[in-house]
């Protein structure tokens, strides 16, 4: 399975000139081959919060361009993610359109994260965001989830093989977003797709390393700093051979950590 992960600058508020970019790109992965084409966190207007009754998708934009452009080049899309206005506030809402054009998932960020002010302007999920693409299982969270381990697992427990993250994760904080990232691979035994932004924004600079990392741990890509499409193949059946070596899912003992389990 050939994936490409789109790292890319975000313009500021400004929808108009990120969905071209991202037309641009998508067009760019389908001409080399890509089966998956993954974008990064918030990619219609970045952070700005503060402006999403004007700027949020609202109308199902996304969601249609992403449909069609699956369906006519005949490839997976995992959208990133991007500001939605629904009935209910605004979310952080990432879209999946596999190669038929059909919507596979609708994931709401579930973490928001306070130091961007995401509990301020934005609602929580309550969706898992496991989804199918010919056949095989896949999960999807957002940026700040990876920080929260039982989330991640719950997707690898209900089949993910690979698990896709995008995100907008500050240069400031890098080191963590590649332990992280490291982490979550090793301990549920499954690819990780990471696409994270490059660039900055008026509060924030980003730190890149879009990365893709193998069940044992190894990193097979690391995209750096660099502005572009970064391509690898995955083979989910490494998933299997690894899981079947250290079956730390069979091994795992639910009633006693339950019983020690205290809220915070």
């Amino acid at each position: 399975m050939k994936i490409a992960c789109v790292q890319m600058d975000i313009a500021f508020g400004d929808p108009e000139t990120n969905f071209q970019r991202v037309k641009n790109y998508l067009e760019e992965a389908a001409e080399n081959g890509a089966e998956i084409i993954v974008l990064p966190e918030m990619w219609n207007t970045g952070y700005a919060l503060t402006q999403l009754e004007e700027l949020a998708d609202g109308n199902s934009r996304t969601v249609e361009f992403l449909r069609k452009f699956a369906k006519d080049r005949g490839v997976h899309v995992v959208g990133g993610s991007v500001s939605t206005k629904k009935d209910d506030g605004f979310y952080n809402t990432m879209y999946v359109a596999d190669s038929t054009g059909e919507l596979v998932s609708e994931y709401d960020k579930a973490h928001r994260f306070g130091l961007m002010d995401e509990h301020i302007h934005l609602e929580e999920g309550e969706s898992l965001g496991t989804f199918k693409l010919d056949g095989e299982t896949y999960g999807g969270v957002i940026c700040y989830d990876i920080r929260f381990p039982e989330w991640l697992r719950a997707q690898a427990l209900n089949g993910a093989k690979a698990i896709f993250v995008p995100a907008e994760w500050p240069a400031a904080r890098i080191d963590h977003w590649r332990t992280l990232l490291q982490a979550r691979a090793i301990e549920n035994q499954c690819f990780i797709i990471a696409v994270n932004r490059i660039g900055s924004d008026p509060k924030n600079e980003f730190g890149g390393h879009s990365m893709v990392i193998a069940p044992w741990g190894e990193v097979r890509m690391d995209m750096a700093q660099d502005e572009g499409i970064g391509y690898t193949e995955i083979d989910l059946a490494e998933v299997d051979e690894v899981r079947g070596r250290i079956p730390v899912f069979d091994d795992r003992r639910v009633e006693l950590y339950k019983k020690f389990e205290k809220a915070h």
